[in-house]
């Protein structure tokens, strides 16, 4: 059985350094799944506070001044193209695609020179890629170039090449569950037998709708939905490091997944 006493031991020959966390949740003994999904801004990398700062300066340039917590309240989880009738009220201006290219390009340049990966999940990656056999991918609401720079970026493109989702490319972005259906279709596996690693409400909720059992990732660092919000969104267990993600390969799953969204 592929318990967290083997995750732990796991972990522990890909890392000498690594040291057994003490679980801030309840572990099941029989978690159970064949395949993770991940989310890739905020799970993968620490790319909120970049995104937001870059935000926070075009949108103050056209009169709307925000503090940082505001910025993440309102964007978080969300594509900015989605926020375009606030953006338009608050700025008083079109929301341009001339202007949606400046805010990628300067967004893209300041990725690109300061991003980092959320800590410890290169090993979490790796022990997970290997026991389920390369059955993982990134099904993110970011448009593909910035989730590829990204994971390039980060020495996290190995384990996800190939396997990589883009909301912009659905029908409908998060927190509807197209990305995460197109994933697990991809992968030859039932959503319900699926695992999703999800920090924002709008991605739990997307994760939920499609049938999955969401993780929801909730460090006390700013960028990431509230252990509250998350498990209101329906996330089923909560936790803060990614040296904490449990393993997921046994046959019963951790909770009753709800049927698919339409």
């Amino acid at each position: 059985m592929w318990t967290a006493t083997i995750w732990v031991k796991t972990l522990s020959a890909i890392s000498p350094d690594f040291r057994a966390p003490k679980y801030l949740f309840p572990m099941p003994s029989s978690l159970s799944f064949d395949a993770v999904l991940f989310d890739c801004d905020g799970v993968l990398v620490d790319s909120e506070p970049i995104t937001h700062h870059v935000l926070r300066a075009m949108l103050a340039a056209r009169g709307w001044a925000m503090t940082p917590e505001e910025c993440m309240d309102i964007f978080l989880g969300n594509a900015v193209k989605d926020k375009k009738d606030l953006i338009e009220q608050r700025t008083g201006q079109p929301l341009t695609e001339a202007w949606m290219e400046q805010f990628r390009a300067e967004r893209n340049a300041m990725l690109e020179r300061d991003l980092l990966a959320i800590p410890n999940i290169h090993a979490a990656v790796q022990a997970l890629h290997t026991a389920l056999g390369g059955q993982i991918a990134c099904a993110s609401g970011a448009d593909r170039f910035k989730v590829e720079l990204q994971l390039q970026k980060v020495d996290l493109m190995p384990y996800f090449a190939g396997r990589i989702f883009s909301g912009h490319e659905m029908p409908r972005s998060k927190p509807f569950p197209d990305v995460y259906l197109a994933a697990a279709a991809a992968l030859g596996v039932d959503p319900k037998r699926c695992a999703v690693v999800e920090d924002t409400v709008t991605g739990v909720t997307a994760g939920v709708a499609a049938g999955a059992t969401v993780f929801g990732y909730s460090p006390a660092a700013m960028g990431h939905g509230t252990p509250a919000a998350l498990r209101g969104a329906g996330a089923a267990v909560i936790f803060t490091d990614m040296a904490q993600l449990p393993a997921v390969r046994e046959s019963h799953p951790l909770v009753a997944a709800p049927e698919p969204t339409p």
